[in-house]
C-alpha cells in the first residue's frame, strides 16, 4: 500500500509538471508580449490613453525609419524625417503607404524605439500599428501616430545621455493572407500541373 501510494504520489507530480510544461509553452508568446510591454524590453513601446501629467524642459529629438517585408507590395515611408519635443509635450508623425499591389491587401506593423533602454519611456497614444490596414490597388493614405516621451525619463540616470530616438516600424502581411494567397498559389500551381499534363497529353 505505500509502495503504490509513493507511485501515485509521483505520478501526479510528473503529471503536474507536464501541465505547467504545457501550459507555459502554449502561452509562451503572450507571455514574452506581456513581459515586453510592462519592461520596454528590446524596445518595446509603452501605451496609454491620456497624455503626459507635465511637461519638462528638457528636449528629445525623434527620429523615424520604416521598412516593408518583401511579401507585402506597398511603398512604406515617414513623412518626416525627425521631430523635437520637451519630455512630456504630445507629438504627432505621419507615416506614408501606397498599395503596388493588384488586389486588396491587409497589413500589420511591428514596432519598437532605440535605444532599446527608451522603450519603457516611449508612449504612443493614438498608432496606425494598433490595428490591421487595408489597402486597395494603388490606394495611398497617411497614417499618423501621437506619441509623447515619458517624464520620468528624468528620473532614469541610466538615460541621462539620451538625446535622440528612433521609432521604427516594419509593416507585414497578415498571417490570415499569407495563408489565404498560399493556398490560392496551391491551387494555381494544381491547375498548371494538370495544364501541363494535359498539353503534354
Amino acid at each position: 500500500m505505500i509502495r503504490n501510494a509513493a507511485k501515485f504520489r509521483t505520478v501526479c507530480g510528473l503529471a503536474l509538471i507536464l501541465a505547467v510544461m504545457t501550459g507555459l509553452t502554449s502561452y509562451s508568446v503572450t507571455l514574452y508580449e506581456l513581459f515586453c510591454d510592462i519592461t520596454g524590453y528590446g524596445g518595446t513601446t509603452q501605451r496609454a490613453d491620456a497624455p503626459a501629467d507635465r511637461i519638462l524642459d528638457r528636449k528629445i529629438t525623434v527620429q523615424f525609419n520604416a521598412d516593408v517585408n518583401a511579401q507585402l507590395d506597398w511603398d512604406f515611408e515617414p513623412a518626416q524625417r525627425q521631430v523635437e519635443l520637451r519630455v512630456g509635450e504630445k507629438g504627432l508623425a505621419f507615416y506614408r503607404a501606397r498599395s503596388t499591389a493588384t488586389v486588396p491587401v491587409t497589413g500589420t506593423a511591428t514596432f519598437n524605439v532605440t535605444p532599446n533602454k527608451a522603450g519603457l519611456y516611449f508612449v504612443k497614444v493614438e498608432c496606425f500599428c494598433f490595428t490591421e490596414q487595408t489597402l486597395e490597388p494603388g490606394q495611398a493614405v497617411d497614417m499618423p501616430v501621437q506619441f509623447y516621451i515619458d517624464p520620468e525619463i528624468a528620473n532614469d540616470r541610466n538615460l541621462d545621455e539620451v538625446e535622440t530616438i528612433t521609432l521604427s516600424y516594419t509593416f507585414f502581411r497578415t498571417a490570415a493572407q499569407k495563408s489565404a494567397g498560399g493556398a490560392q498559389a496551391a491551387i494555381s500551381g494544381g491547375e498548371n500541373s494538370a495544364s501541363t499534363r494535359r498539353t503534354v497529353n
